[in-house]
């Protein structure tokens, strides 16, 4: 270190001298002599080590050790075996028979007993006893009621009941009852579980059904656990389906749903995933674990901040520029191992690992600092979404994943308010708030994706508050100029159980982004923010490519539950199986 610091600190009575010299240039971690000069009577030497190396290759180095020394404990994934039966309810053995019923099944005649003629069998064969406890505990049916019967000596050890509403037609109904019969099983520690309904379904949407009661199961037996010093595992090994129908095309669609509801599982871990462990180049490295998963499918080509400066990507780099961790941008293609290709599609997820907002930092109440974490949740689904589509493999179609992956940091080499930034596509971007940083990384995205030769190109990202105030946490909102794409994708949505609204595309609101020294600002304030945010990244996609943006700033975090939802990872399998040969 050939450094040496002068500083001179002025009093009334003194003047203080601080002069430091490297005892070797060689090392960057050799101790340094630092001599402190006091008035003529006071002299002090001292020989100091410094805690830190001026290059920034170094700070690099520091950066990717694990701050607080936190590793994620290896957690093995509790795996369930679904079974397709057709067999009469009182005749299954097992841990626990679940019962899903509607407001409708729980009607009674004058004598107290069971109209619903499946509730009324099981009711004979238990004595009463379903009828009584259901009168007891004023078990209605309504949606999140359920009640659990221990019957020692008979072929169940435990007959539950669980609340669907007035009616159960939703994926998202069915996938609640299954997350209500995992709570039931890891609350008694069953092995065992059945699932039947009062009620039966039609043969068109059994299918539909069977999925999500299983894909709910699966994703309520789930915790993340990996950072815990102590944690349970669920014992429930066999989940059997009863009354939805058997053979081979049941079987396809719970294998189906298990495998999406893994890729959530991905995509949840990945959100939860605190910053000082997944940082941008642990998120690349777990998108190359997927391609070697894959690999008969699925490639990885990870871009270093060299090559992205050789494609030009100034405004993804200026967000990056700032952390003492180097930017990760990540493209995986899939596509089959056999068979011609029909679409090309992207999926572009915003990847910023934390967001500390940059100079114009988060403060303040609501500001959610401390969830920054989470601002990666886009990247989330779109791997959470490669995942699940290696596993399934659909034919026919190639899908891009796309992120440009940094954090938002403050330092001396960061991107400060007033700068100006130049894209991929060559326009030019004033920066009038450090904290609209998601769109600049996802502007260099989109551009990249779009010169992949793709068709569609959807992008998700945790990019406004606005999207929040508006749709709320539960809501994800959509912006596309097409109506063929939004079709697409609601509908995907729809059979997933995931919500999306479709928001407004509003031309004129792009008046607000112009810039007086560049082709546009950053952002355009608070009135229609979610709105111009989109606007923003038009500007980025080629005209000849249907392209969608949702922001899933709202439902990507549970605050119930304190934890990532995974939202996105369904819809998107979803919408690429309906783009696919199958």
């Amino acid at each position: 270190m050939a450094v040496t610091l002068v500083t001179s600190v002025a009093s009334s009575s003194a003047r203080f001298h601080f002069r430091s010299f490297s005892s070797s240039s060689s090392s960057p971690l050799s101790s340094s002599f630092l001599r402190i000069q006091l008035p003529s009577r006071f002299k002090l030497a001292l020989a100091v080590t410094p805690l830190y190396h001026s290059s920034r290759a170094m700070a690099h180095t520091l950066a990717q050790a694990t701050l607080g020394l936190t590793q994620a404990n290896s957690v093995d994934h509790p795996k369930v075996s679904f079974a397709a039966k057709d067999i009469d309810v009182t005749e299954w053995k097992g841990d626990i028979l679940a019962v899903g019923v509607t407001e409708k099944d729980m009607a009674k005649d004058v004598n107290s007993k069971f109209e619903n003629p499946i509730l009324n069998k099981l009711d004979a064969h238990l004595g009463g006893l379903l009828a009584d406890v259901s009168s007891e505990e004023e078990f209605s049916g309504k949606p999140g009621q359920s009640t659990v019967l221990r019957l020692p000596g008979l072929g169940s050890k435990r007959v539950g009941l669980i609340g669907l509403g007035k009616s159960a037609s939703s994926p998202s109904a069915f996938q609640s009852l299954g997350e209500a019969v995992a709570a039931a099983a890891k609350a008694s520690q069953a092995s065992s579980v059945a699932v039947v309904l009062a009620s039966s379904e039609s043969n068109e949407s059994k299918l539909a059904s069977a999925s999500a009661i299983a894909s709910g199961t699966v994703l309520g037996l789930f915790e993340d656990s990996r950072f815990k010093s102590e944690s349970k595992k669920p014992s429930l090994k066999s989940v059997d389906i009863i009354g939805f129908g058997t053979g081979p095309e049941l079987e396809k669609k719970l294998k189906y749903a298990e495998d999406v509801s893994y890729g959530v599982i991905f995509g949840r871990e990945l959100v939860n995933s605190p910053a000082n462990v997944l940082t941008p180049a642990v998120l690349a490295e777990e998108a190359s674990n997927l391609a070697s998963m894959y690999s008969d499918v699925m490639t990885a080509n990870i871009l270093d901040e060299e090559q992205c400066k050789e494609l030009k990507m100034g405004s993804y780099l200026a967000v990056a520029a700032a952390s003492a961790n180097p930017p990760k941008f990540i493209h995986l293609v899939y596509k089959p191992s056999s068979g011609p290709v029909k679409t090309k599609l992207a999926l572009v997820g915003k990847g910023l690992t934390f967001d500390s907002g940059g100079y114009n930092i988060k403060t303040g109440p609501g500001c959610l600092i401390e969830l920054m974490k989470f601002d990666m949740g886009g990247s989330a689904a779109v791997l959470g979404a490669a995942k699940a589509i290696g596993q399934i493999k659909p034919p026919g179609v190639e899908v891009h994943f796309i992120v440009a992956a940094c954090e938002n940091m403050i330092s001396g080499t960061g991107m400060r308010p007033g700068d100006i930034l130049t894209a991929s596509n060559g326009k030019t971007i004033e920066v009038n708030n450090t904290d609209a940083e998601g769109r600049l990384t996802l502007a260099d995205a989109l551009v990249y994706a779009c010169n992949q030769g793709v068709d569609k190109v959807v992008d998700l990202a945790t990019l406004t508050g606005a999207c929040i105030i508006a749709l709320g946490n539960s809501m994800a909102g959509i912006y596309t100029p097409s109506d063929e794409l939004a079709k697409e994708v609601i509908a995907a949505s729809e059979r997933s159980g995931e919500k999306l609204w479709r928001m407004p595309m509003e031309e004129s609101y792009w008046e607000m982004m112009k810039s007086g020294v560049a082709d546009m600002v950053n952002t355009g304030g608070r009135a229609g923010g979610s709105i111009t945010a989109a606007l923003f990244l038009k500007q980025f996609v080629d005209d000849k490519v249907e392209w969608m943006h949702i922001d899933m700033a709202g439902p990507v975090w549970n605050e119930k539950k304190k934890a990532a939802t995974g939202f996105g990872v369904a819809t998107l399998v979803e919408w690429v199986q309906n783009n696919s040969s199958s």
